[in-house]
């Protein structure tokens, strides 16, 4: 344990040591993933009981600063619900290949939709879902086989599952998770006090037999993205549907909750564990990736109990998703040869990585959407090396429970043209150094 961890805990009581670790995450002194000490190494350095420590922790993780993280101990959490300081840019001349943004060069132009959209006030009492929107992706949904007939506007995706656990679930309920999984769910399970239970999964979704065993070990509810998975990039196929609903017909009563979040340019069909005929089920499906993070918009399908629970809370709090925000995204989707074309566009810049690696002989998952998934022994050496070639990547700690080592490759900005020097620089990644001579290469 180092010593500046060592002299961010103190207190005497379980009250003040779970706020001088809350002290230290806002601070800094404690970093996103930082180990902390032991139960019994804290009690004896503090002079309390085990039992003080072990509340004091407990209470952090039930409020998602913390993380359980098995035989690695308590950590902090990669997300945790503070105003913390902000992550250290990119270096310059470092190609980010880590955030996960969309290309802005993709987004459709903002101007031209906000010169044609009706510029007025909304109030108090009128009608706020756009009925023409709201038309439109009906439609979209009953295509892809989910009934919709009144689609709910929710202030993103993250916004509409957080508003659907909050309908069903509560602190200490078990909630099946993909894994790897995309952080932030990942990291709102943990502010919920919700309890994961992992989900394998391949290239083709989750694993059937790994959800029936997550159904069974008492999970409430089960979450999952059914095309371009963050960060591994799996879809579901014809076949891995049909098992993953034989799964579900046995637990009728689990909440099943999709989040389509690249939505038009998953680059993968639409498909869907979701059944009318089950008691609780949502679909989240955002226009963040398609036509810009910062419309925070995405629309919700669900059950008719959950629907009205999402939409009570929607009104008791904020009321309403901005008009001009939906006006916005309606004109923006009068376009959809560009939402065509961003999908091809990032599915060919995918499809160029992992040819280039496999040309270098390393294996990696990506059937759909915005990343690529590599397998390596260790995360942390594996990024460093490619962030002193000129690449920054994301390390998979953050995404994983207990699914092996990998990093998270962004293709989203990455031209056709580069992948072949990522690859190499990968290559020699992996290769070089004491300990990783040919590992992670076939």
């Amino acid at each position: 344990m180092n010593d500046p961890i060592h002299k961010s805990i103190t207190g005497s009581s379980a009250v003040e040591i779970a706020a001088s670790v809350e002290r230290a995450v806002r601070e800094g002194r404690l970093a996103p993933g930082a180990a902390l000490p032991t139960v019994r190494g804290l009690a004896q350095r503090l002079g309390v009981s085990p039992t003080t420590v072990a509340a004091a922790y407990r209470g952090l993780r039930g409020r998602g600063l913390l993380l359980a993280a098995g035989r690695r101990g308590t950590r902090v959490a990669a997300t945790p619900p503070l105003r913390t300081r902000p992550a250290a840019p990119v270096p310059a001349g470092v190609l980010d290949l880590a955030s996960g943004n969309p290309d802005p060069a993709l987004l459709p132009p903002l101007a031209p939709a906000l010169r044609r959209i009706e510029a007025r006030h909304h109030l108090y009492g009128e009608p706020h879902p756009l009925p023409q929107l709201l038309g439109q992706v009906a439609r979209e949904f009953a295509a892809d086989g989910i009934p919709a007939p009144a689609p709910l506007p929710v202030s993103g995706a993250l916004d509409g599952l957080e508003r659907v656990l909050e309908a069903w679930l509560r602190p200490g309920d078990r909630i099946a998770v993909e894994d790897p999984g995309f952080t932030s769910v990942l990291d709102l399970c943990a502010a919920r006090g919700l309890a994961p239970l992992p989900v394998e999964l391949d290239d083709e979704g989750p694993l059937p037999a790994s959800l029936a065993a997550a159904l069974a070990a008492g999970a409430e509810a089960f979450v999952l993205t059914p095309r371009a998975q963050n960060p591994t990039g799996a879809a579901l196929t014809p076949a891995r549907e049909k098992a993953l609903r034989a799964v579900l017909r046995a637990h009728p009563g689990a909440l099943v909750i999709e989040d389509d979040h690249a939505g038009g340019v998953a680059g993968a069909p639409a498909r869907t564990l979701c059944d009318p005929r089950r008691e609780r089920w949502a679909v989240l499906r955002s226009l963040s990736k398609a036509l810009g993070p910062d419309l925070r918009l995405a629309f919700l399908c669900a059950d008719a109990t959950t629907l009205a629970r999402v939409e009570g809370g929607q009104r008791i709090a904020f009321r309403w998703v901005s008009m001009l925000l939906q006006r916005t995204a309606f004109e923006l989707l009068r376009d959809p040869a560009r939402v065509r074309r961003a999908a091809r566009v990032y599915a060919q810049r995918r499809e160029a990585l992992r040819r280039a690696l496999a040309a270098e002989g390393i294996a990696s998952h990506g059937r759909s959407g915005l990343n690529v998934w590599v397998p390596v022994p260790e995360e942390g050496v594996v990024a460093q090396r490619l962030l002193a070639q000129g690449f920054s990547v994301a390390t998979g700690e953050r995404f994983r429970i207990r699914s092996a080592p990998a990093l998270r490759i962004t293709t989203a900005c990455l031209p056709v043209r580069d992948a072949p020097r990522v690859a190499r620089a990968f290559a020699h990644g992996l290769r070089s150094g004491p300990g990783l001579a040919g590992a992670g290469v076939v």
